[in-house]
């Protein structure tokens, strides 16, 4: 398929690969997800000495987000499940950048583990100025009938529920001027029809982004959401076969899947004051 932008020379095939397991290692997948962009940044300080707390933060869009935030100055605390190798490659680089990072092995799908990860984040550094929601799982089931009661309910404890238990966790530690940002997905309202459990949960953040907004909005604290296009990240070798990673994103209009680093810079601006007058939004981040 023709490409009708791509800058960098970023990939547009990927060699068929899966992962057995629920969330993918981004240490092992060819090629390795880019988490920066190809061109020397020059630090903006928008987000100096923010304390940034990012569940799904070890790799993927969730990694990109940590470094572009803190080469704006955040610090950062990353939650994980038990990819230990990415998450403790993430924080080397943060730290790297001059920034401190904590990294916490976490299952967020139980509220009272999104408790505990917030009480470490302010033992730690005290304060909670950015929280971002990006976490997720998917199951693929071809058939409607194929999906299980238990994947249901994982899909939602993780990539739903988790979101209303650590944002009320943190709540008590936000100030005016904080900041809520959530990952959706395309998906959310252009289905592929493949993981409607999946599907569903991400279409539930959209509506629990406008709806919190409103809800915060009068304590100066900003909810937005980011919905990215198909990207390469450790979530597609494991949850899809090698056949559809193998044509990931080829179908899109750009003709290739986006790179992490090409979705955080939404991130850093739905953080960052320079977005201080949205609330309630959905940023997407794909071509149509």
């Amino acid at each position: 398929m023709r490409q009708y932008y791509n800058p960098y020379n970023l990939p547009v095939n990927f060699p068929p690969q899966h992962q057995a397991q629920q969330p993918g290692i981004e240490a092992i997948m060819v090629p390795r997800p880019i988490s920066e962009p190809p061109v020397p940044h020059i630090p903006g300080g928008k987000l100096l000495n923010k304390l940034v707390l990012i569940t799904g933060g070890d790799s993927g869009i969730g990694r990109a987000a940590a470094y572009a935030l803190a080469k704006e100055g955040a610090d950062i605390a990353i939650v994980y499940l038990n990819e230990h190798q990415d998450a403790s490659e993430t924080k080397a680089r943060i730290n790297q950048l001059g920034r401190k990072c904590i990294i916490i092995a976490a299952d967020i799908g139980f509220e009272e583990n999104c408790l505990l990860v917030v009480q470490q984040v302010i033992r730690d550094f005290g304060k909670l100025d950015v929280l971002i929601n990006n976490a997720a799982l998917v199951y693929p089931a071809d058939r409607f009938e194929s999906i299980t009661r238990y994947n249901l309910e994982r899909t939602f404890a993780v990539n739903l529920f988790s979101f209303f238990s650590l944002t009320k966790a943190a709540l008590p530690y936000m100030r005016p001027g904080s900041s809520i940002i959530n990952t959706s997905s395309i998906a959310s309202y252009r289905p592929y029809g493949i993981a409607v459990d999946y599907e569903t949960s991400k279409g539930a953040i959209v509506s629990f982004t406008r709806s919190l907004s409103k809800n915060l909005l009068p304590r100066g604290i900003r909810v937005n959401c980011v919905l990215p296009g198909e990207t390469w990240t450790p979530i597609i070798p494991a949850a899809f076969s090698p056949e559809v990673v193998a044509s990931w994103g080829t179908n899109t209009p750009m003709g290739r899947a986006a790179q992490p680093f090409e979705i955080a810079p939404a991130f850093v601006f739905l953080a960052s004051d320079d977005s201080s007058y949205m609330t309630g939004q959905s940023l997407n981040i794909f071509a149509e």
